[in-house]
């Protein structure tokens, strides 16, 4: 599949935790901890995966972005990422797969079931895969995981621009989830708190 012309510079991101929910007794992302990133970015067609420690050096890459582009972002991976972020992400441009299946269909769907049915494309594992691996120190494990859910993050988001919908199985049979992309490619002016100094 040809990679759609990009309107604007999106930045496609996913994260692992180091913890669990039960764990720290709450349903907050933010009370959780990030083991590994990877972000992808439209303009540089470049994916970057760090670890907790080196997160201040992507801080440039979600500053250049003109939309966030997740699956489940905006309930998870982003309230996650602003509790390091020194700024405030929930300024930029979101466009969350999952809250646009949601409007559409009316449930949520889980991210391989989208993938598979659209893409042909499998997750590799889970959260709770990841989280196991931190505990073993198979970081390299981890960042390839989490590298790959972005690669079928972004399939999914070049098709959905492209052809203006999703699928999914139910039982045997694929379905199309119509979305309305139209917002996905219309550039929102900002003022976002910026952790550079210009």
């Amino acid at each position: 599949m040809a990679q759609p012309n990009y309107a604007l510079n999106y930045v496609i991101f996913d994260l692992e935790t180091k913890n669990l929910f039960e764990e720290v007794g709450s349903n907050n992302p933010a009370d959780l901890d990030i083991s590994v990133a990877t972000f992808y970015e439209s303009d540089t067609n470049r994916y970057t995966t760090v670890t907790e420690e080196h997160l201040k050096e992507v801080w440039p890459i979600l500053e250049r972005a003109d939309a966030l582009v997740t699956y489940n972002g905006e309930h998870f991976d982003i309230p996650l990422l602003n509790k390091y972020y020194p700024g405030n992400l929930t300024l930029i441009k979101s466009i969350d797969m999952l809250v646009a299946i949601r409007n559409s269909l009316g449930r949520r769907l889980r991210l391989d079931s989208v993938a598979s049915a659209t893409i042909g494309a499998k997750k590799s594992a889970d959260g709770l895969s990841a989280v196991r691996w931190y505990r073993e120190g198979k970081i390299d494990k981890i960042k390839k995981y989490c590298e790959q859910d972005v690669k079928v993050t972004k399939k999914i988001f070049d098709y959905a621009l492209t052809n203006g919908h999703l699928k999914y199985k139910d039982g045997y049979r694929k379905q199309e989830i119509p979305l309305d992309t139209s917002s996905w490619t219309q550039k929102e002016e900002v003022s976002i708190t910026h952790s550079l100094l210009f």
